[in-house]
């Protein structure tokens, strides 16, 4: 069939199709819509169907600022991805903000609360354990300066994007399960503390728990930043999981005990505990002193090269002292130790020496005695292999703490495992930072729609997990691999390769003339990997893509 130009149109299909079937799916509109609601009759574009757009968006990974999102739907068949009637121009800033200004009226925080908590709890994806962190997003351009209760404060604070000199907003998030699903987010003041915000978000997490009365009565884990005498360890009535400063010296002298001296279990991938039962802050607790070979060898490379460019400057610094003239020995003396301070993995052995001139020039006369008009350093170094030896011994060793004393049904085993799935919370951060995401920086001009901006950046998170956690359970449910980029059957692809897998499917549109809407759709470059790909999303997206 031959057909002009003008009657044939190409739109790009790509993943978006996917990240729209797991939104339909898992109904965020609906849940969004139905909390907030629309009063507008003429509207096109509700809060929902803008969040899903600005989910479309950000899983992209085009790094499209928001209010290009009108532009990043005009290649793109928005009426299969988002629902019928919606066209990529309803899509504008317009639309896009107020549904920011009603997620924000409703309280962020809330708003995902209560729609994560609903999707985790109708697909069994809670796990027994809530994994708690934070970070920073940085804030670029001009922003309205809001005040008022519940207003996030964008401020100068410590920086985790290494940006000292941008304001910023540090996102609190929670997640939870196999899948990680974030099931809290929280903005918080650009100089929030980890120390107090961790205990915070808890204690608001478990009171909307008993608000909505659902999910399970969690054990916490976090960092060092939990472990606060004078909050958690007054705290008795949840359970926690938590690595111990090493500013504590009961916890500093543990990690620095010789290694003939304690009490090693092995356990895989280079891994050994011993257990220590501790009353630190008056509290019965165990403590799991954990070595790891990967972290030491790591951390032994970096000390060394530090050491080596300490020693070439401790080197440099005695070479300009040998030059110096000193009026005596105790400015010389002086001198020397204000200078080993910075140095503490090195022995300097010094001599003073004084400096013999005679007064007059010219071969002395005989009998003629030389004065001391100085003194002059010299000075040789080495390492101090004491002190080097027990630094190293704190090296790849860390602590974890637990008010969980049951040790049969929580073992050391089980311990090490549920902190090191803290690292979910860390690539969940990873993700949202991606600079192909949605931002890397954020550029809106108030702290309200920031706020929520924030919140549609974690739905995005757990549209991505939970995509991930089903698609691989339906692949070894089914006994099924897909290929990994070296074309080696894996259960385990991250969305991040299915998304490149499923560049280049298009649809074709055909029309006729003076007539608006397309006579007929074909979804084109679908492979058979592709279609396998769908199939294996199940039936919405097949639906999407028009395969059976």
């Amino acid at each position: 069939m031959e057909m002009a130009g003008d009657e044939v149109k190409t739109q790009v299909m790509d993943h978006h199709g996917l990240v729209a079937a797991m939104c339909r799916d898992l109904r965020v509109a609906e849940k969004i819509d139905h909390r907030i609601g629309s009063r507008d009759p003429r509207r096109v574009v509700s809060a929902g169907t803008a969040a899903v757009g600005m989910i479309l968006n950000g899983l992209g990974f085009t790094n499209r600022r928001l209010y290009l999102t009108p532009q990043f739907f005009e290649t793109k068949p928005t009426e299969r991805l988002l629902k019928e009637g919606i066209k990529a121009k309803d899509l504008d800033d317009h639309a896009l903000g107020k549904a920011l200004d009603e997620i924000s009226d409703y309280g962020a925080s809330k708003l995902f609360g209560e729609i994560s908590f609903e999707i985790a709890l109708e697909n069994n994806l809670l796990g027994k354990t809530a994994n708690l962190d934070t970070t920073s997003l940085s804030v670029e351009g001009e922003y309205d300066r809001e005040t008022g209760d519940g207003v996030m404060k964008l401020s100068y604070g410590y920086s985790k994007d290494h940006r000292a000199d941008l304001k910023q907003a540090v996102l609190s998030l929670v997640t939870s399960g196999a899948s990680a699903i974030p099931i809290w987010m929280e903005a918080l003041d650009g100089n929030s503390s980890d120390k107090k915000s961790f205990h915070e978000t808890i204690k608001k997490v478990r009171a909307f728990q008993n608000q909505i009365k659902n999910g399970p009565n969690f054990k916490w884990v976090a960092d060092s930043a939990l472990y606060t005498k004078d909050k958690l360890l007054k705290q008795t009535d949840y359970l926690w999981l938590s690595r111990v400063p090493e500013t504590i010296k009961e916890a500093r002298d543990l990690s620095e005990c010789p290694e003939n001296m304690i009490a090693w279990k092995l356990h895989r991938k280079g891994y050994k505990t011993a257990s220590f039962e501790s009353f630190y802050g008056d509290i019965k607790q165990r403590w799991l002193l954990v070595y790891s070979q990967q972290a030491y060898d790591r951390e032994k490379k970096t000390f060394e090269k530090k050491l080596k460019k300490k020693e070439e400057a401790l080197s440099k610094a005695l070479w300009h002292l040998s030059n110096q003239s000193f009026a005596c020995e105790k400015d010389a003396e002086k001198e020397i130790n204000r200078l080993s301070k910075n140095y503490d993995y090195y022995k300097i052995e010094i001599s003073i020496l004084p400096i013999q001139k005679h007064k007059t020039r010219g071969r002395p006369k005989a009998g003629e005695i030389a004065e001391c008009v100085g003194y002059q350093i010299q000075a040789e170094i080495e390492i101090d292999t004491v002190k080097v030896k027990q630094f190293l011994n704190r090296k790849g060793r860390f602590i974890l703490a637990t008010n969980d004393l049951d040790t049969e049904n929580f073992s050391d085993e089980q311990m090490l495992k549920e902190y090191k799935d803290q690292q979910h919370v860390e690539r969940g951060f990873r993700f949202l930072k991606d600079p192909w995401f949605m931002v890397d920086s954020i550029f809106l001009k108030s702290a309200r729609r920031i706020e929520a901006l924030m919140m549609v950046m974690t739905l995005c998170l757990l549209i991505y997990n939970v995509a991930q956690y089903r698609l691989r359970e339906t692949l070894k449910k089914q006994n099924e691999t897909l290929p990994n980029q070296l074309n080696k059957p894996i259960q385990n692809p991250t969305m991040r390769w299915i998304f490149q897998i499923m560049e280049g499917v298009g649809v074709i549109q055909f029309f006729e003339k003076n007539i608006i809407s397309p006579v007929k759709e074909l979804i084109s470059n679908l492979s058979d990997l592709r279609k396998k790909i769908i199939r294996l999303f199940g039936k919405t997206a097949c639906q999407i893509y028009g395969i059976s």
